[in-house]
């Protein structure tokens, strides 16, 4: 796997608080999966205007209030 550093500046006390957790927690991966978990969730909204543009032009269309109703009458079925 190939890799690339990122850095970045935080304020001084935030580094010294990371300092005193550096034997307890492992920062660059900490901050690695914060990174790429947050590129999936940019991804998956982007992903989903795509899908919702398609159906528009499409003709799809779905009536005002369905998700609203949809869960109501879910959650009055339990």
């Amino acid at each position: 796997m190939v890799s690339d550093v990122v850095s970045f500046k935080v304020r001084r006390e935030i580094k010294r608080k990371m300092d005193r957790y550096r034997g307890e927690i492992n920062w660059s991966e900490e901050l690695r999966r914060f990174v790429e978990a947050r590129i999936r969730e940019l991804e998956a909204r982007e992903n989903l205007r795509r899908v919702v543009e398609e159906l528009s032009r499409a003709g799809w269309s779905v009536p005002r209030g369905f998700a609203t109703s949809s869960v109501r009458e879910d959650r009055d079925s339990r």
